[in-house]
């Protein structure tokens, strides 16, 4: 997907004016027409670059490495892969510790470099995929979602709940921000327009024990965190009454890079949908400040 930057910066300066929501602001200047289709469109490129890093030109010459390619931030290796690949036993399906769950089982980057969450519609990719489009479509403030063809978020309605047996440090969820960060400025989005978008993610998911916030209206207040390993800064106003956290087990070991099996757990058991690793790498309202986060994130893709 090949955007002209000089259409966009003129259409989107042009819409700027309008008070329009980030997704429907970037969805005119990308698109022109902002249907659901194209809001789809927009979140489905914007989540897959997202995830498995560039896979198509761009004009701004970000680029972008993705989530499930090894990182470092602040110079602190970062693999989130693990987490993905059912490498770890860090899903939640309800018991009282993770489980290992493939989220990469079909088919893996490549239909995201095409541009589509998964090859099929029954899978865990798909439903991890989808579920990301429509999260951040209500993040972004998609206007027409729930518009056929881009359904309402209906997942999960507390973050905490999906990542409590995942024990993310700081610098792993930077890492993950900092990747739709990049995202989002590889198609050409502002560093203006990108703050507030930054200032929403670190707010519900960056700190300790932060206090139920509504992220989809119609589930309410919900416990939002997923910082929260011990070098998470607790929330402003947070109570960790409520909050429990594990580390995940190592539960394929192959699939963890110099893992050894953890105390809570062994090295034997086998993800929930098996498959191979993705080839990666180029193919949430508080008012806390978000100033400096910001700038490292816009340095960062500059």
């Amino acid at each position: 997907m090949l955007f002209k930057s000089i259409t966009l910066a003129a259409v989107a300066s042009t819409v700027a004016a309008q008070n329009m929501s980030f997704c429907d602001k970037y969805t005119t200047a990308l698109f022109m027409n902002n249907t659901a289709e194209n809001q789809l469109k927009l979140l489905t490129a914007v989540v897959n670059t997202a995830v498995i890093g560039n896979y198509s030109a761009t004009t701004t010459g970000k680029a972008v490495a993705g989530i499930l390619a090894p990182g470092t931030v602040n110079g602190t290796a970062v693999n989130l892969l693990p987490y993905f690949n059912g490498g770890f036993a860090s899903s939640n399906r309800g018991g009282s510790s993770g489980v290992s769950v493939n989220f990469l089982d079909d088919g893996g980057a490549a239909p995201l470099a095409m541009g589509m969450p998964a090859n099929g519609t029954n899978s865990n990719q798909y439903m991890l995929l989808t579920h990301l489009y429509e999260y951040f479509g209500t993040l972004l403030q998609c206007s027409q979602q729930g518009k056929t063809p881009f359904d309402a978020y209906a997942g999960e309605a507390s973050q905490y709940n999906v990542h409590k047996f995942m024990d993310l440090s700081k610098d792993e969820v930077t890492y993950f921000i900092q990747q739709v960060a990049g995202s989002a400025m590889s198609f050409g989005v502002s560093a203006d327009d990108l703050t507030p978008v930054g200032t929403a993610l670190m707010t519900l998911f960056g700190y300790r024990c932060s206090p139920p916030t509504t992220v989809v209206p119609a589930q309410g207040s919900q416990a939002q965190s997923i910082c929260q390993a011990e070098d998470c800064p607790i929330a402003p106003m947070g109570n960790c009454d409520g909050y429990t956290y594990m580390e995940p087990s190592v539960a394929v070991s192959s699939l963890v890079p110099s893992a050894t099996a953890s105390a809570s757990g062994t090295a034997s058991a086998s993800p929930t949908s098996s498959g191979t690793p993705v080839a990666t790498g180029g193919a949430a309202s508080v008012g806390m400040s978000f100033a400096a986060v910001a700038g490292g994130l816009v340095a960062l893709v500059l």
